[in-house]
């Protein structure tokens, strides 16, 4: 078995973050979305990997090599404009072959892996398998509905009237029969070759689409909430350890990691809380839920919640909450202006200021 992962798209709902990095990039806890997706590949078996790239190819070539940090074969497989994840596997046919193929978006994460679910497929072989979830906002998604006997009758990509809340994950597992499908769909309405459609094609041809209800959490970390959202549930699993150097009048509560060559002074660190390597916090207040990237400083400030990029510094801000913050990035506050109240007040006037 193959994996095809997806790592192009313009991440339009992370801007400005992505105009300057892949939206795949963005970290959490410290550590690249997709990186947590080629982890998960390699805990499943698979060795061969596909990674569809575009515009940010050279950044996520940069972020991931030859593979072999990940025990990983990777090839490069350059997309000139996103038409879609059928499109996807349409110029990923040479390396895909006649292999059997999981097929993975590389800005989604999915917290405990997908281990059980390749070992079922590779155990029964349905012609496809897709992962499905509960969703608040079922029309953002591609959605599935299910017959009373749990079996997929129908797909459709982000649909105005969603005929359920059952939103496929961006996890799918594939036989060759796919390259069938996918070459005899036609663009959607939105000019992009659809998975949906391509599965919908295989269910019309009467083959064998399996749904696996996903297990653990599952995040497609599109936008700045869910990428703390995503960040928060990863911290809840961090492991306390101080390997910097902790200052007598600074306190550390609960589960907080200190990276090497990171220094705290006269701060509180409220876990769970990641401080990354060479970072320095200073008169400062870190709360929860929050990941500072390597090389950033934070002075006489307070943060909680919130991610933090490489080489950034925080100074003299009195609350920072709920941030997604890029690298090489200054916060500090405004300089004072004079200020003046200026009346023109008529007889038996009452003013109060509030100065």
């Amino acid at each position: 078995m193959k994996a095809l992962v997806l790592a192009g798209g313009a991440g339009t709902r992370l801007r400005p973050i992505t105009h300057t990095s892949a939206k795949q990039l963005v970290p959490i806890a410290n550590k690249p979305v997709l990186h947590y997706g080629l982890e998960a590949i390699a805990d499943a078996g698979i060795k061969e990997v596909g990674i569809v790239v575009g515009d940010t190819a050279a950044e996520i070539e940069r972020a991931v090599g030859d593979g072999s940090a990940f025990g990983l074969d990777v090839t490069y497989l350059p997309q000139e404009s996103p038409l879609g994840l059928a499109h996807a596997v349409l110029i990923a046919r040479d390396f895909l072959g006649d292999d059997d193929f999981l097929m993975y978006l590389g800005d989604n994460f999915i917290l405990g892996g997908i281990t059980s679910l390749v070992d079922g497929f590779r155990a029964e072989r349905p012609d496809a398998q897709i992962l499905l979830t509960r969703v608040a906002d079922p029309s953002a998604y591609g959605v599935v509905t299910l017959s009373e006997t749990g079996r997929v009758t129908g797909l459709e990509e982000k649909p105005e009237r969603p005929r359920s809340d059952l939103a496929v994950v961006g996890v799918y597992l594939f036989t060759p029969l796919i390259h069938r499908a996918v070459r005899a769909i036609a663009p959607s309405a939105r000019g992009e070759l659809e998975i949906t459609d391509a599965i919908q094609w295989l269910i019309d041809e009467g083959r064998d689409v399996r749904p696996a209800m996903i297990s653990g959490y599952w995040k497609d970390t599109g936008s700045a909430a869910d990428m703390l959202e995503a960040n928060r549930q990863v911290l809840e699993q961090l492991q306390p350890c101080v390997e910097g150097v902790v200052s007598a009048d600074s306190e550390l509560i609960g589960r907080v990691r200190i990276g090497p060559g990171a220094e705290v002074r006269g701060s509180r660190i409220v876990g769970p809380a990641l401080i990354g390597a060479g970072t320095s916090v200073v008169n400062s207040y870190v709360g929860p839920s929050t990941s500072i990237a390597e090389n950033c400083r934070i002075e006489d400030s307070e943060i909680e919640f919130s991610i933090v990029l490489g080489h950034s510094s925080i100074t003299g801000v009195r609350r920072i909450d709920a941030s997604l913050i890029g690298c090489h990035v200054e916060v500090a506050p405004a300089p004072r202006r004079p200020a003046a109240h200026r009346f023109m007040l008529g007889d038996h006037s009452k003013v109060h200021i509030t100065s």
